[in-house]
């Protein structure tokens, strides 16, 4: 044997090869023996014997024997096969074989181990599926060597030909995005999409058992490049979470979360499930996530919020926080993501939805003794006016709370009331504030000139489909009660309602004004009564003005105009 050297690949084992057999075909052989580079010492008994060290060799002890061995036969002892092609070919890259030397070059058309991985390469998409998945599996320890040789982009490539092609004589079904994607069963390898494995899916579980956390983002995004569907690689990712998650350690599961919503946060709003946003918050809150991942989940949550329900919602504050019982300023962060996303110039039923569930929120938050006035009206008053058709539910949620906060002063309690549009409410919750000792006075007036607002409108003969109704401000009035009253008189044309509150004095006690106000509610009921049966009297009086315009014709309408008309 010439010059001997001891090649030690990444101390799992102790080669001995001739460098003058490895040097032709092996560049970075040559040159490390040339140059020293990478030599430790002569450790051998043998004179002239040098150690190399070959440290993040791709594939191994294993994949660098193959490569001794085909430099020792010229290159005809090694088959190039599925399962040792791409660590062969970042060995061979790694080793700095594309080029054959001068004396290899003495041969006529010397073999190369470049060119035999690279053409069983080619034929991926033709290799079992299997072997394709080895092969992910692999790109995982041959990284970044399996990015510059190209071999990651074809597994990827030969992944995608596969998905394309459904197993047996499976039948594509429907894939909403919205199914639940984090109800797939993974207590055993059985198969965990046996009852939803449909043409696009039945991949998922032989993926999820073979990638690292660490690969999961990597592999989506190549499949996403390479044209795979958007709602698939979804349900891929959150199947990929319910199936790992559970026996992780703390930093596989921050891992695992962050790469999956790195690459949810580009997908399109329609393609992610909103239930399994919230399984993914679910996890993450025990976890501490980076700042900017935890931003785009709440905003993809954000995006969706028209697809959750209350129970989503009800996240408990963090630990060691008393400020409330719920985490209420991260449903304020969905609520900003939701606006700015579009939700309050986009589709109306979008923003209506929203409303009921805050309405909701509202309600199950009201009786928390804990959370705070502030907190409260920024909740209450989070929404623009056209997310609620009704104002009844708000109007419930304020009272309640203050119901429970007791100890409000009475500039507090018209804080919260500014939310509340009160011609939106019906008469009914109008009568109930107006006879509510806990909202105060100036609301309660409010609420009434409101309705007087409404009725006035209904007098003087247009319907409530009809009329365009202006959102009554509810900070606190500017005018003196006197000045505001001789207003609302006027307004109303001296209708009796206003004689009652006119007469208002905002200095007498509690109990005179209750009364005054009780006066005001029955005063409503009368007109109510007197609204009802002049709207019947003016649908009779249109129908047989329309009878009448039918039997007389053009002439008949002609003669029912003014001569200065013409």
């Amino acid at each position: 044997m010439g010059c001997v050297l001891e090649v030690d690949v990444d101390g799992e084992e102790l080669f001995l090869v001739d460098k003058e057999v490895l040097a032709p075909f092996c560049g970075r052989i040559k040159n490390l023996a040339a140059g020293g580079e990478g030599v430790v010492g002569a450790a051998a008994p043998t004179r002239g014997s040098q150690r190399v060290v070959l440290r993040g060799f791709p594939g191994g002890a294993e994949a660098f024997e193959l490569v001794a061995r085909f430099c020792y036969t010229g290159g005809g002892g090694v088959a190039v096969t599925a399962s040792n092609a791409c660590a062969l070919r970042c060995a061979a890259e790694f080793m700095d074989m594309v080029a054959s030397s001068a004396a290899a070059a003495e041969v006529s058309t010397p073999p190369s181990l470049v060119r035999m991985t690279e053409k069983a390469l080619e034929e991926m998409p033709q290799w079992p599926w299997q072997s394709v998945v080895d092969s992910v599996k692999q790109c995982q320890r041959l990284l970044p060597l399996g990015d510059s040789t190209g071999v990651f982009d074809r597994v990827v490539g030969a992944l995608v030909s596969h998905m394309a092609v459904a197993p047996g004589d499976a039948t594509p079904t429907s894939s909403s995005p919205e199914s639940s994607a984090f109800r797939f069963s993974c207590d055993t390898k059985s198969s965990c999409l046996s009852t939803r494995c449909t043409s696009r899916t039945w991949w998922f579980e032989d993926l999820v058992v073979v990638l690292s956390p660490g690969m999961v983002e990597r592999v989506a995004r190549a499949l996403l490049a390479k044209g795979t569907d958007q709602g698939v690689v979804s349900r891929f990712l959150f199947y990929y979470l319910k199936c790992r998650v559970a026996g992780a350690s703390a930093d596989d599961k921050k891992a695992m979360l962050e790469a999956v919503i790195a690459v949810m946060a580009d997908l399109d709003r329609s393609s992610v499930s909103c239930k399994g946003l919230f399984g993914v918050l679910r996890i993450s809150s025990l976890l501490k996530l980076a700042t900017s991942c935890h931003d785009s989940l709440v905003a993809m949550i954000g995006r969706k919020l028209d697809h959750a329900t209350l129970d989503n919602l009800l996240v408990p504050a963090p630990a060691g926080t008393t400020s409330s019982l719920y985490d209420v300023t991260l449903v304020l962060r969905f609520l900003d993501a939701f606006l700015h996303a579009g939700g309050e110039r986009g589709e109306p039923p979008r923003l209506k939805k929203v409303g009921k569930l805050i309405d909701l929120y509202l309600a199950e938050v009201a009786p928390d003794p804990s959370l705070r006035p502030a907190k409260f009206v920024e909740l209450a008053t989070a929404l623009p006016a056209a997310a609620r058709d009704c104002h009844d539910a708000l109007y419930r949620a304020i009272d309640v709370y203050f119901q429970v906060h007791t100890r409000l002063t009475d500039e507090e309690k018209m804080r919260i009331c500014k939310g509340i549009n009160y011609e939106e409410l019906s008469p009914e919750c109008c009568k109930h504030l107006a006879r509510n000792a806990g909202f105060p006075t100036r609301a309660a007036l409010q609420a009434l000139a409101s309705q007087h607002t409404v009725l006035k409108s209904l007098l003087r003969g247009g319907g409530p489909d009809q009329q365009q109704l202006k959102p009554v401000s509810s900070s606190p009035p500017p005018a003196t009660a006197k000045q505001r009253s001789s207003k609302e008189q006027d307004d109303l044309g001296g209708g009796g309602v206003v004689l009652y509150a006119r007469r208002l004095d905002l200095s007498l006690e509690s109990q005179n004004l209750r009364s005054l106000l009780d006066g005001m509610h029955w005063r409503v009921m009368e007109l109510e009564k007197v609204c009802s049966r002049m709207k019947t009297q003016m649908s009779k009086i249109k129908a047989a003005r329309r009878g009448a315009a039918g039997a007389g014709g053009r002439r008949a309408t002609s003669r029912s105009l003014p001569r200065m008309c013409f």
